[in-house]
């Protein structure tokens, strides 16, 4: 599959959630799911098994051990981060919401200014990458086209 054929069924994957309800550790398309639980979703439908198993966290669970679990997670099954300048709809873009801290959420590009997470108390969004957005993403990582 070419790449941007790979990235356009990345999105189409990731949109088939929009509405799922935001449950804390949840990754379950129309009953519930985390921004977590949408890529461990989206990564279960392009590959048929799930990346590995997350176990049980708290939501302070980036405030607590100080390690930045989700960025170490993220390199263990996308490879190196990409430079911000080459994401591309179907990247998936991790936050961090201070300098110094451990990236805490994350979602999937859905288009130049867009994209796709599980935003807490409302449902899996599709939202404006606006400025307060992307000068929070500290690292961009693209799905293997296999696995």
């Amino acid at each position: 599959m070419s790449e941007g054929r790979h990235a356009d069924t990345v999105v189409a994957i990731a949109r088939g959630w929009i509405g799922t309800p935001y449950r804390h550790q949840a990754s379950l398309k129309g009953v519930g799911s985390d921004c977590l639980g949408l890529v461990r979703g989206v990564w279960r439908e392009l590959y048929g098994r799930e990346p590995e198993e997350a176990g049980p966290y708290q939501p302070d669970w980036a405030e607590r051990g100080g390690e930045d679990r989700l960025l170490a997670a993220a390199l263990r099954h996308f490879g190196p981060a990409l430079d911000l300048a080459q994401m591309q709809a179907g990247d998936v873009l991790l936050f961090r919401w201070h300098a110094g801290c451990p990236a805490k959420h994350l979602g999937i590009l859905s288009g130049p200014d867009r994209f796709i997470h599980a935003y807490e108390q409302a449902a899996v969004i599709e939202s404006s990458l606006v400025p307060a957005w992307r000068r929070r993403i500290c690292a961009v990582f693209r799905f293997p086209e296999r696995v």
